[in-house]
């Protein structure tokens, strides 16, 4: 599996359809439209629509954004849609399929979503390898030189792979994907935050480069949430990776206080964005620490062009621009 910032053939999206945590499913719309329209600035993206709504996705989607018909429950392509695998030596493009059950049975109504993936993969003529792990791809990250970082909140979540051992696991993920170590984080193991994917990576953690992380860290965290926090840095502290070098941490602090706090579920994490070709589309919140965020991706990122977008109307239903978009690799 290729790590995120290496070269994208396309992205893949998943047009908004039906999701409880959404007042407004046409502002959500309008904020899918946008993050879409933004990255097919950098890369081509194609958005999967239900048939019920091709007419309203066509109007909101750029020329650039290719639509692609097919039955979808929910739209957070980066957990339904297949994790994107590349040969080393020839270059051929696969996917690995996982078995997807809704973050754990979150809806009863996922029986699309769980095709998603395979249907994808058909689509694009590319081979499918079908994991037997309940997964989803916000649950880990890459970084393409070997290394897989997790939390066992998620793989060893009874409500996903009930009975699994760690061992069993990292046979399994790294069959899936080609990594030779796996980093393990504990995540949100006693379900004590309100994240309804149990502590999905992408809103911790990502890699810069291989031996590089984020980590971001919320400065008005308190209690348990504290806690959680804590830990998994250590974790990430105490790790080697698959060359057997300890991690560089680079901790991104942000005052979360100010962002969405009247909502039950609200992605405020400005970890989950995206790298397309040349540039990084980040969450905006409109709130201060907006610009504080910006300019320090663009010193971490220095080549890549950053571009915000307001995911306001995306966040309430619990993910951001990293857990609504998937890339396929060039």
């Amino acid at each position: 599996m290729p790590a995120e910032w290496t070269p994208h053939q396309r992205c893949w999206m998943a047009w908004p359809s039906r999701h409880i945590q959404w007042d407004d499913l046409g502002q959500a719309e309008k904020a899918y439209a946008n993050v879409a329209n933004t990255i097919a600035d950098f890369e081509p993206v194609t958005m999967v629509v239900g048939a019920e709504n091709i007419q309203s996705a066509r109007g909101q989607c750029g020329n650039n954004v290719e639509l692609l018909e097919m039955p979808i429950d929910d739209s957070w392509m980066r957990d339904t849609g297949p994790s994107f695998l590349k040969h080393r030596d020839s270059g051929m493009v696969a996917g690995t399929d996982w078995r997807f059950n809704c973050w754990g049975g979150y809806t009863p109504d996922y029986q699309q979503d769980a095709q998603v993936a395979g249907r994808i993969l058909n689509h694009l003529g590319y081979d499918a390898y079908h994991s037997s792990l309940t997964m989803e791809g916000g649950g880990l990250h890459v970084d393409g030189n070997g290394t897989l970082v997790t939390c066992e909140s998620v793989v060893l979540n009874p409500n996903r792979n009930w009975g699994l051992d760690k061992k069993q696991a990292e046979v399994e993920l790294c069959s899936a994907t080609g990594a030779k170590k796996v980093i393990w984080l504990p995540g949100d193991l006693k379900g004590d935050t309100a994240d309804m994917t149990d502590g999905h990576i992408d809103g911790i953690m990502c890699f810069v480069k291989p031996g590089v992380v984020i980590f971001e860290m919320d400065s008005a965290s308190e209690g348990i949430e504290r806690k959680l926090e804590q830990e998994n840095r250590r974790a990430l502290e105490l790790a080697r990776d698959a060359q057997g070098r300890k991690l560089e941490i680079i901790d991104l602090v942000v005052d979360h206080s100010e962002i969405g706090q009247e909502f039950d579920l609200f992605c405020s994490s400005y970890i989950n964005f995206y790298l397309p070709n040349g540039g990084l589309v980040l969450p905006r919140y409109g709130v201060g620490s907006d610009d504080m965020v910006r300019d320090f991706y663009a010193t971490v990122f220095s080549d890549r062009k950053i571009v915000s977008v307001d995911i306001n109307a995306i966040a309430p239903g619990g993910g951001g621009i990293h857990c609504i978009t998937q890339q396929q690799p060039a």
